[in-house]
Formats: C-alpha cells, sequence, structure tokens
C-alpha cells in the first residue's frame, strides 16, 4: 500500500457542532490557539460549506471525507483534507473526531509507498482507473481513483455510479456506461466541475470502454480518468483573451473602454473583481505627465466589475477620486511597470490594506485571497493601475494568469490610449469650432431668432456646421447656414474661415447670389492653397468644399431674398400654421467652380417662421432624407408657440433621443414688420433745391419722432448725402429715414458707382462731404440696387428715447 502522509491537524466536535479539543497539530497549521476556538462553534472555522457527501454523511453517522476551507487565524483560506470519524461518548452522544492533512492530489506519488497489488497492471497506472460488471456495478478501483472519489474501494463496490453519488454529474455518467454496456463501443466525454469531497475545480477527459471475453461479448467496462484541469484553463485563458480582443476598443470613450476590461475579465471567469484606475490626467484625455515621486498619485475609479450585483467590495464609488499614497504598493507597481501578484497576507499588500479600514473589512468581508495589481501602459507611458482581485474562485492567481492579465491590460491599454487622445482633440476641435461660432445673437427688431448647435457624438470627429445672423443696413438681417465637408480640426479651421469671409461679404451687402459666388472663389482658393501636407496625404484635391444658404430679409418691405449653395432648403410656417419648403434654386455646392447661383424673393407675412438647418438634422442611418423632411414638416406644423418650444419640438422629433450621426445645426427665425409709422420716404427731384427741402422735411419728421436732439447732426448728414446723390448719380432720387434701435438715413439713387472717402486739400471746394458723415455716424456704408445704390448713415438714439 502507499504510504500514508501523517495527519496534520485534529479535533473534536461534539453533538451541538462546538469545538471540544484542539490539537497542537491543529494550532500549527492553521494558527489558532486552543483557548481561541474551544468552545466554541466549528462553523467560525469554516471558510466554506461542507462538501454535500461529508453533510450527507455527517447527518446519517457515517464516516467522511472530503476537502475542506478552513480559515487561518490571519484571515487566509487554507485547503485541507479531512476525515469525520464517529465516536460515543461516556453518556452515549455523538462526537466528531476530525482528522486532517494537506491534499495530495491525483497523481502525487509518495516515495515510500507501493500501489495496492490486487492487480499490477491497473494499480500502477498513474490515472484514476475503474471497472464494471455487465450491470454496471463497480468491481475495482485504484486508489487514485478512490481518492478522487473520496470513498474507499469497500464502500463503492458493487454499487452503481448513481448510487455511490447521486448527484449531477453522476446521473450523466451512469447513463454513458450502460450506453457502453449495451453497444459495446467506446466513449469519450469530457466534463468540468468538483470532485466528490473537493472544493477546487477540475476537468476530466474520460474513456469509457467495453471489456469483451474471447467471444467478443462484453462482460463488463473500464473507465480511465485524465485531469485536463491544466489544459481546461489554457483554453479558457485563451478565450478570454480572444474575447479582450474582440470587445475592448470598441468605441473611441475612455470609460467605455475601462468599462469592457473589466467586464470581459469578470464575464469569463478570470476575476471575479476587478477595478481600473486611470490617472485623473488620463481620465480627463489630458496627456498624462511623469508619475509623481514626492506626492500622492491621483487616479479616477474608471470602472469596476464584480460577480456579485452593484460590487460591494468597492470602496470607492465610480467616479470617484483617490491617491495612491508615495511608498504604498499601488504607486511601487505603476513606477515598475510590471504587474504584481499578492496575497493579503504579503507584507507589502497587508501595509496597503492597513492604510484603509475600509479596504481591509472589505478583504476579510468577502475572504479575498488573491491579489494581482497590471499597470496599464501604452507607447511608453503609464495611463493607469487595473486591480484583479478572487473571492469566489478557489484558485489563486497563477503565473500563467498574470501573462494572461498582462496580455488583455497592454491590449486594453493601447485602446484607451487611442480614446484619450482622439478625446483631447475632439474636446480641441469643439472648442476652437464654439469659439467660432457666434456666443449670442444680437437683437434685432426685424425677427426673433432661436437656434441649436449639437455637435457630434463621442464616436465621431467634430464637423463643421455653423450659422450665423447678420445685422445689415436698413434694419434689414442677414441668415446663415453652413456646413463643411469633411470633420476634425480642419473642417472646424475652415469653417471658421468661411464664417469670416460671409460677414465681410455682408459687410459689402452684396446680394445673395452674389455673394455665394465670391465665397465659392474663395473656397476654390482654399482648396489650391492647401495640399495634402495640410489636409493629410490621404485626402486629394477637393476636399475644401461646403454647403450654404444666405438669407436676407427687410422688415420694411417684408421680403426675404435667399440663396443656396447645394444646401437644404429652408421651410417657411406661415402664421396659420402651414408648412411648405422655399422653392429655392439649389445651386452647386461651394468649391466646383464655373456654376451660377440664383436668388428667389419671398414676400413674408408677418409672423412668419423661417427654419434653417444642416443635414445632420434631417438625415440619419435609419431612414432616407424624404423621410427626415417629412418628419420636420410634422414637427413645425400646428399653433405657433414660443421659439425655444419649438426647437425642442423639431429635435425630439427628429433625433428621437439619439446621439446625433452629424453636426446639427437649428435655426429659427420669426418674422416682425417694421411699424410704417418709423418709417419715411421721400422721392426727390434731380434739382439742387431738393437738398434744402430734404433737410427741411428731416428736421420735421424728426421732431414727430422726438428726436430733436438728432436733428443738427441728421440735417448735416441729409444734405451730404443728397447733395452728393445729386452730384455724382442721378434720378430715381429717394430718401428714407427709419426708427429702429438707431436712426437710420438712407439716401438711394440711379448710378451704380460706388463712393468713397478722400482727402480734400485746402483750397478744394469739394470732397469733404463723405468725411463729415464719417464723423457724424456711428457706421455708414453703401449697397448696390436694381436701380443703382443706396448710402445710408447709422447714429445712436438719443439717452432715454
Amino acid at each position: 500500500m502507499q504510504g500514508r502522509v501523517p495527519e496534520d491537524l485534529a479535533f473534536v466536535v461534539d453533538a451541538g457542532g462546538v469545538i471540544t479539543v484542539w490539537s497542537d497539530g491543529a494550532r500549527r497549521l492553521l494558527g489558532h490557539e486552543p483557548a481561541d476556538l474551544v468552545g466554541r462553534p466549528v462553523d467560525d472555522l469554516l471558510a466554506a460549506r461542507l462538501p454535500e457527501s461529508a453533510l450527507r454523511h455527517t447527518a446519517e453517522g457515517r464516516p467522511w471525507a472530503g476537502e475542506v476551507a478552513l480559515r487561518h487565524r490571519d484571515g487566509n483560506r487554507v485547503v485541507v483534507r479531512l476525515k469525520g470519524t464517529p465516536l460515543l461518548d461516556a453518556d452515549g452522544g455523538r462526537l466528531w473526531l476530525v482528522t486532517g492533512t494537506v491534499p495530495v492530489y491525483p497523481g502525487a506519488r509518495d516515495e515510500h509507498g507501493a500501489p495496492p497489488l490486487w492487480d499490477l497492471t491497473l494499480a500502477q497506472l498513474p490515472v484514476p482507473v475503474a471497472v464494471y460488471d455487465r450491470d454496471a456495478r463497480l468491481v475495482g478501483a485504484n486508489e487514485i481513483m478512490t481518492e478522487m472519489m473520496g470513498r474507499s474501494e469497500e464502500e463503492m463496490r458493487g454499487l452503481t455510479l448513481w448510487e455511490i453519488e447521486p448527484n449531477p454529474p453522476f446521473d450523466t455518467y451512469d447513463t454513458l456506461q450502460r450506453e457502453v454496456l449495451r453497444t459495446g463501443e467506446m466513449i469519450f466525454h469530457e466534463e468540468h466541475g468538483k470532485a466528490p469531497g473537493e472544493i477546487r475545480p477540475h476537468s476530466w477527459s474520460m474513456f469509457m470502454s467495453p471489456l469483451k471475453d474471447e467471444a467478443g461479448v462484453v462482460q463488463g467496462m473500464s473507465a480511465t480518468v485524465f485531469d485536463t484541469t491544466e489544459q481546461y484553463w489554457a483554453r479558457r485563458r485563451l478565450a478570454v483573451l480572444n474575447e479582450a480582443s474582440l470587445r475592448i476598443g470598441s468605441t473611441l470613450d475612455v470609460t467605455r473602454t475601462a468599462e469592457e476590461m473589466a467586464e470581459v475579465a469578470v464575464a469569463g471567469g478570470f476575476a471575479d473583481f476587478v477595478t481600473v484606475d486611470l490617472l485623473e490626467s488620463v481620465a480627463r484625455g489630458d496627456e498624462p505627465g511623469p508619475l509623481p515621486t514626492r506626492t500622492p498619485a491621483a487616479v479616477r475609479r474608471t470602472a469596476q466589475r464584480s460577480v456579485l450585483e452593484g460590487c460591494p467590495e468597492s470602496v470607492v464609488a465610480t467616479g470617484g477620486t483617490i491617491g495612491y499614497p508615495v511608498g504604498t504598493l499601488p504607486l511601487r507597481v505603476l513606477a515598475a511597470g510590471r504587474g504584481a501578484r499578492h496575497r493579503p497576507g504579503d507584507p507589502e499588500l497587508l501595509e496597503w490594506l492597513e492604510a484603509s479600514p475600509a479596504r481591509a473589512q472589505t478583504v476579510t468581508k468577502y475572504m479575498i485571497h488573491s491579489v494581482m495589481m497590471v499597470p496599464l501602459r501604452a507607447r511608453g507611458v503609464t495611463l493607469g493601475l487595473v486591480h484583479f482581485l478572487r473571492h469566489r474562485t478557489p484558485d489563486s492567481f497563477s503565473e500563467d494568469d498574470l501573462l494572461l492579465a498582462e496580455d488583455i491590460v497592454a491590449r486594453a491599454a493601447v485602446s484607451v490610449d487611442n480614446a484619450r487622445r482622439f478625446t483631447r482633440e475632439r474636446r480641441t476641435a469643439l472648442a476652437l469650432q464654439r469659439s467660432l461660432l457666434p456666443e449670442r445673437l444680437p437683437e434685432l427688431a426685424a425677427m426673433d431668432i432661436a437656434y441649436r448647435y449639437l455637435p457630434t457624438g463621442a464616436g465621431a470627429d467634430i464637423g463643421g456646421d455653423w450659422f450665423d445672423v447678420i445685422p445689415l443696413s436698413g434694419a434689414r438681417v442677414a441668415l446663415v447656414v453652413g456646413d463643411v465637408v469633411g470633420h476634425g480640426i480642419h473642417a472646424s479651421a475652415t469653417m471658421g474661415r468661411l464664417r469670416t469671409a460671409v460677414r465681410t461679404l455682408a459687410d459689402v451687402d452684396l446680394a445673395p447670389d452674389e455673394l455665394l459666388t465670391q465665397l465659392d472663389d474663395l473656397v476654390i482658393r482654399l482648396d489650391r492653397e492647401e495640399g495634402p501636407e495640410v489636409r493629410g496625404a490621404e485626402e486629394a484635391s477637393g476636399q475644401v468644399g461646403a454647403t450654404c444658404l444666405y438669407a436676407v430679409y427687410d422688415p420694411v418691405s417684408r421680403r426675404c431674398t435667399m440663396a443656396r449653395a447645394g444646401h437644404p432648403p429652408p421651410a417657411l410656417v406661415t402664421p396659420g400654421g402651414g408648412v411648405r419648403f422655399v422653392d429655392l434654386p439649389a445651386g452647386p455646392p461651394l468649391g466646383l467652380g464655373g456654376l451660377p447661383f440664383e436668388s428667389a424673393e419671398v414676400q413674408l407675412p408677418e409672423n412668419s417662421l423661417l427654419a434653417l438647418y444642416t443635414d445632420g438634422l434631417i438625415e440619419a442611418p435609419g431612414h432616407d432624407v424624404e423621410i427626415g423632411i417629412s418628419l420636420l414638416r410634422q414637427a413645425l406644423g400646428g399653433p405657433a408657440v414660443a421659439l425655444e418650444e419649438t426647437c425642442e419640438q423639431v429635435l425630439s422629433t427628429l433625433l428621437s433621443g439619439r446621439p446625433a450621426a452629424d453636426d446639427v445645426v437649428l435655426m429659427l427665425a420669426r418674422t416682425a414688420v417694421l411699424d410704417a409709422g418709423k418709417v419715411r420716404t421721400w422721392q426727390l427731384p434731380p434739382d439742387p433745391a431738393a437738398v434744402a427741402r430734404a433737410r427741411k422735411m428731416a428736421g420735421e419728421q424728426l421732431a414727430a419722432w422726438g428726436l430733436t436732439e438728432a436733428e443738427f447732426a441728421t440735417e448735416l448728414i441729409v444734405s451730404e448725402l443728397v447733395t452728393n446723390a445729386l452730384r455724382y448719380g442721378g434720378a430715381p432720387i429717394e430718401l428714407r429715414l427709419i426708427r429702429d434701435s438707431t436712426l437710420i438715413c438712407e439716401v438711394s439713387d440711379g448710378s451704380s458707382s460706388a463712393p468713397h472717402l478722400r482727402r480734400a486739400r485746402v483750397f478744394d471746394e469739394g470732397g469733404r462731404g463723405l468725411l463729415l458723415v464719417a464723423q457724424l455716424a456711428e457706421r455708414w456704408g453703401s449697397r448696390q440696387t436694381a436701380t443703382g445704390k443706396t448710402i445710408w448713415a447709422e447714429q445712436a438714439l438719443p439717452a432715454g428715447v
């Protein structure tokens, strides 16, 4: 027989489950003094439930054996193979003598022992073997098989597997054995689970072979079991690694990437609890700096996952910030750049746990028995630290587990760094884009404005959408919406250049079609100037392009003139609630060149609503543009409500809570009409005497408006502008005064020649008119009209008016 290992411990438990005797061997193995445990329930010693076979035999008063997890004095788990022997005390009550040894697993051989002699060939096989008769009843088993089953050969002989162990999966094994006996064919079966009396999971490959006599008649069968636990875990590790490759890095979001890594490790059964702590700078998307050596390292708990719902093991909430103190284990692991594995009793880890009573309490409460810390490093830069912990999985982390963890974390680190870089670039592009958009819209008498600007979701680059509201002369206002081709910082920069160009061209007061023509030329020049070295080698010429819609509304005439360059048409909502899209020539996108743009003029009733937008509003992966147009029509229809409410209604209808796939701009403008009492117009004859008459009429009108303080300056401006029209222009000549937020004076004539300031010499008789106007007015300018030009000047209204 094989030599036995001396018993390592012994203790006695009475019928009430109380420890009455505690041996010196038990003290040496588990660290508990007799005074600590004698008189206490045996349950205080257990670190896990007894095996089912032990519970059943104990209830029946029969001897039992099996592996049991006991609690060491230092809080660690110690797995011991125990044997319970029932005894009777002096009063006839039942006692249990419990003896135990450190388990010797299948395959281990005592160098002083020898195999049993019932069958040399069978007994000397280094794998579990059993033989069954024609009724599937055990005939014999070698010692390794009896150790694995947790019963002696005598206990099992003559019984079927189901009778020996009436628990799954032995019902399956019993069925398979009977199939072998019936068919005479060998069956191969693989199983993963716990052997009777053991708490560690194992993997077995079983060969069930028929035993035939010389006539070929099945007389019985043999069962040979091979322990394939290492191969099983190797396959599991490869499966976890494959899952990590597929799942980690599915988005360009730092937090989501960290969550994916934690999910893969826990869902794959690799760890029971995982935390991902990123350096605070990395969590924000900034460039990580060098690790601090004299101050604590600030980290943010970016993600954590557990086999227990709600991660009760955690002492830091997700999103919380903590510090790794100087000299502690986590900071040393970060500095070393290599992973490390520990048990709670290790001095380095113990020091880290004792620094936080809550952390130490959690380790004890959930019986965390194995810990790995692996730094997140990518491209030579440390990004954070990942903790892997086990408390439900019996086995501690092995060296192979550490290598697997480092491989998983290395893959995740590249994805985290990519996400961090993207976050930083996106934030930069968004800041640039917003800095180029208007911070607040001007107050206008011509219309009320409301808008929404939504950048793309985190999974895509920032686009180049823009909008603008530009006050023009004569109380008119220009509305602009545009969209630059491409994404990222380059698109935002191009958008800023185009927006500036539109404002400059609007100051010249060009008609919408002429403005788009000038803008088209600018885009073509930009494309020629910016080669692949600016946009990237993969981008060819022609990548600089844009669409644009430009509209000018006049609150005096209620006319709106519009032109578009490949942009979606504006929607018009009448005061009665009807919705239509303005029939406006589409025009080519900016940057094609050589094709004309056409304007259209629309007469707008008071309280009409114009909706200008970019294609991100009406285009979506789930539907085509026509569906988007229909949804927009639906959202804009109905009774008039406040513009802000209408904006929200439009976005909720078209986006339905989904993140925008492209930048979205929506601008709503409700038109107003300038009160007729605030506008006065006179037709002037081409006669020098008209100058005095014009001054007189302007003065009278200002008096009627209560603006007598402005009479002197206004009469001078009228005199100079009318004189200029008579001298350099021609019929028809018109004078118009507008009282808006400013006092506007306009003189129109039949000449298209633009005026310009010039320096008058001492003895020159003329040349000082426009110079005088420029001194008196806050701003002045000219614009082309269908019949000639208009020169205008604006003055601030007197205080209190």
